[in-house]
């Protein structure tokens, strides 16, 4: 059989990670995973129209997971194709999800190199990690390419980072001195969140890339706070991501963090954590699994994990950003921690940089405050800042891949601060209580700390979000268009006017730092509920 040609795909380029060194070749006989995503068998033709997303949610026509699947899973004859270029190149098939587009292939490196004419290294990073690695595109054959939209796996760096810092500065060091901690509730009532709801009905899922919970920790620290209900766990595993308390890289405090924060704001609602690998198949995988979930079936995901838009290659950050879409046609919300480390994302290349995927248009990307208040009652909130003292800053800036939405467009998203100055897609969305200083009491690893990072915010709105679906008796889904053009303006935020993160500095209205401000929950949900009681009436 004569060889199928093959052509380099779009997107696929990688270059090893900033000062990594190659150790040599990859070992010929170590087993990888791929994941090969497939087009839609509707092409580019979106779900649902973008007129639809500008409607209250309550209004809105969605679709179910079974009818996404129907009209926009991938065609049965490509994924029939993927694994016949699977047989011919002595790759097994581990998967197939026409829902999620996805189908999963097995071989050694040997074999993954002659399938996508790659040559897998191993390398060593600064960080004292090693990786498999490549160099160049991925090349596949042409009877693929009108198929094949990403092939991510083959290289298994570690791709994102948890957006959580403990606190390590006493209180009275803060430059306005008493900056204290809280319980998630004790800031869920400082934002008037709902009181009329536990979340009931509703799922919320995680997704985690490390670390693992202890549900004995969690039953003592749901105790502790005299919850009325104790949030229903379930962890789910995506591939070889397992719940693995106990992280040597410290992930556990992410994990417990994400659902004790999510968990005690919402108790009544059920909370799905998928745990995948570190790598840009697996962060992938976990996400479309959780959208795509008919089990649990999420109405709202967390996400705290990240990292620079830099750190990506253009086909996963397009294939993570085309799950997002797919969520939102299904109403299901999507909160992005913004990132820990200011306007540079903590790159040192003198450039400023957001976070992925948290600077995906689909996703609402949540920046961090410091926060202080007493009796229910905000008394000083501004960007968060410790930049100075190496404890992190709000993350937030301007994309350098992303178009600025429609939702933005009188925003007044400025230029980006890098050369070319560029008006994208801004970040973050909206923001909330993030600095360590004024942080969350959590219970880790049965030791009681004190938690911030912006890895607190989105699990934060993951849990106003799930309490606004329990009341509206339909899902906000994706709310983002609704926030701009009809929240902001209806009082629905405390607008943060000072602070700054770096290159950027907080301002009235949206700014680089906070976004539209932190949540005034009863007044989101009464503006979602006006709204959507105008449209009826035609008032």
């Amino acid at each position: 059989m004569a060889t199928a040609r093959k052509h380099p795909l779009p997107g696929s380029e990688r270059a090893p990670i900033l000062g990594a060194r190659e150790i040599g070749p990859a070992n010929p006989n170590e087993k990888v995973e791929v994941t090969i995503r497939l087009r839609s068998r509707a092409g580019k033709k979106p779900a649902v129209s973008a007129e639809t997303f500008n409607q209250s949610p309550a209004d809105r026509q969605i679709l179910t997971r079974e009818e996404y699947e129907r009209s926009h899973g991938a065609d049965p004859a490509s994924i029939e194709q993927v694994k016949a270029f699977a047989k011919e190149n002595g790759l097994s098939v581990v998967e197939e999800s026409p829902e999620r587009r996805t189908v999963i292939l097995s071989g050694t490196v040997s074999a993954m190199n002659k399938a996508f004419d790659v040559q897998l290294k191993q390398f060593e990073h600064p960080k004292g990690g090693t990786y498999r690695g490549r160099v160049g595109p991925v090349h596949i054959p042409d009877n693929l390419s009108d198929q094949v939209e990403a092939v991510l796996g083959l290289d298994n760096r570690p791709q994102a980072v948890p957006h959580f810092r403990r606190r390590r500065s006493t209180p009275e060091s803060h430059p306005r001195g008493a900056a204290r901690s809280f319980t998630p509730p004790q800031v869920a009532a400082l934002y008037n969140f709902p009181t009329d709801a536990d979340g009931t009905g509703e799922c919320i899922g995680i997704i985690e890339l490390g670390g693992g919970f202890i549900q004995r920790d969690l039953t003592t620290y749901f105790n502790q706070l005299k919850l009325a209900k104790l949030p229903n766990v379930t962890a789910v595993s995506i591939g070889k991501g397992k719940n693995k308390p106990g992280d040597p890289n410290g992930a556990d405090g992410e994990v417990m963090l994400d659902i004790e924060v999510a968990g005690s704001v919402a108790p009544g609602a059920s909370i799905a954590v998928y745990f995948a690998e570190n790598t840009d198949a697996g962060f992938l995988n976990a996400i479309t699994t959780a959208v795509h979930d008919k089990s649990n079936r999420p109405s709202v995901i967390s996400i705290s994990w990240g990292s620079a838009e830099s750190n990506w290659t253009a086909q996963a950050m397009t294939q993570m950003d085309e799950a997002f879409q797919a969520a939102a046609a299904m109403g299901v919300s999507v909160c992005v921690a913004s990132g820990d480390n200011g306007s540079t994302d903590g790159e040192t290349d003198g450039r400023n940089h957001v976070d992925f995927p948290a600077s995906s248009s689909y996703a609402l990307a949540c920046g961090g405050t410091l926060l202080q208040g007493s009796a229910d009652k905000i008394t000083h909130e501004v960007a968060w800042d410790e930049l100075a003292k190496g404890n992190g800053a709000t993350g937030g800036g301007v994309s350098d891949v992303f178009a600025l939405p429609a939702y933005q467009a009188n925003a007044h998203v400025p230029q980006s601060a890098n050369p070319g100055h560029r008006v994208g897609r801004g970040v973050p969305d909206v923001s909330g209580n993030a600095d360590p200083n004024s942080g969350y009491q959590t219970l880790v690893d049965g030791q009681a700390d004190v938690i911030g990072g912006t890895s607190a915010v989105a699990p934060l709105w993951a849990g106003l979000i799930a309490l606004l679906n329990e009341n509206l008796g339909k899902p906000v889904g994706y709310l983002n268009p609704v926030l701009y053009q009809k929240i902001a303006s209806g009082g629905g935020f405390h607008d943060i006017t000072s602070g700054k993160n770096g290159a950027y500095s907080a301002k009235k209205g949206w700014d680089p730092c906070t976004g539209l401000g932190s949540p005034n929950g009863k007044a989101i949900e009464a503006a979602l509920t006006s709204s959507s009681q105008a449209m009826k009436t035609g008032t």
